[in-house]
């Protein structure tokens, strides 16, 4: 084929995605695929390699993604923060985001169970990880998928912080804004975080009991610090129910991580309350907010996305 034939062959397929340039007998072709997921990524560029012929030289490119992470963090463990970032990232993508789940609590890997994707490994490209798919349409990445169900992960900080890295940085395709669960603390995997990856804001997670607060505004002082905006508090098993007589019980007190909000000058997301039937729903890998009827989750995800949508924090 003339360099006319090579042109017109390659346009067919690619449109104007695609610049190709002839020297002699060379033919390179340079693919943008900004916006691409990993398939139509693929099946352009393997097009693109058949239309230009078996010696052409494919490079597939694609622009930085104006992606924002939101990190999902509390300061001590068993407050909810893992059930909470499933649903959130969830509920934002029914809200019209376009979201990534990244597992980032490496010591104790929670979202595969409730994703409903335990048992997926995902695959590597040029030792790149592709997320897996899950049956809420939020894409995931978990150390759970990557070792053996009962596997303690006995890591010192710095192998800790490199999966991270491998997590963070794997072929996210068009998602626009990646939802990081956090393990509990303040840690090296959160200063990596922090200091590498820098989210656009973050969610801190607590219960209404002193204990917790006390830990959950440790949190708040590093994100402050680091100058990560803090998108809001969510105080979470805020009451119970009893599904005999409906009578509303606070084990956990009430009200304490609203007044915590106000008096460390943050804003308050709301209240999930203490049910059985988050639990068992949660265990059972079906997250409440992909219910139509969802009224906990939803409002939550509403508050997240008018912060991203008004400007909120940076991205990367």
């Amino acid at each position: 084929m003339d360099e006319n034939d090579v042109k017109q062959a390659v346009a067919a397929v690619a449109g104007d995605r695609a610049t190709v340039r002839i020297d002699g007998e060379r033919v390179g072709v340079v693919v943008d695929a900004t916006g691409l997921d990993a398939k139509a990524r693929d099946a352009m560029e393997a097009a693109v390699r058949m239309a230009a012929g078996p010696n052409a030289r494919v490079v597939v490119t694609a622009e930085r993604s104006n992606r924002k992470l939101i990190a999902v963090a509390s300061g001590k463990g068993g407050v909810g923060k893992s059930t909470l970032a499933a649903n959130l990232a969830i509920a934002l993508s029914q809200l019209g985001r376009r979201v990534g789940l990244v597992d980032a609590d490496i010591y104790g890997p929670s979202q595969p169970r409730l994703m409903a994707a335990e048992g997926q490994r995902p695959e590597a490209k040029d030792k790149v990880l592709m997320p897996v798919p899950t049956p809420y349409g939020v894409p995931m990445l978990s150390m759970g998928q990557l070792i053996e169900p009962g596997k303690a992960i006995a890591w010192r900080g710095p192998m800790a912080a490199g999966a991270l890295g491998q997590l963070v940085e794997a072929d996210w395709g068009a998602a626009d804004t990646l939802v990081l669960d956090l393990p509990p603390g303040t840690g090296d995997v959160q200063l990596t975080m922090i200091q590498k990856y820098r989210p656009a804001g973050a969610v801190i997670v607590s219960t209404p009991q002193d204990l917790a607060l006390i830990d959950a505004t440790r949190a708040i002082d590093l994100f402050n610090k680091a100058g990560i905006p803090i998108i809001g508090l969510v105080e979470n098993m805020a009451g119970y129910a009893c599904p005999h007589c409906g009578e509303v019980s606070d084990p956990f007190g009430r009200g304490g991580a609203e007044a915590a909000a106000r008096e460390l000058g943050v804003p308050f997301l709301g209240r999930v309350p203490l049910t059985i039937a988050i639990r068992t729903a949660s265990d059972a890998g079906r997250p409440p907010a992909a219910e139509p009827g969802d009224t906990v989750f939803r409002p939550l995800a509403g508050a997240v996305a008018s912060w991203l949508e008004t400007g909120g924090g940076g991205a990367r």
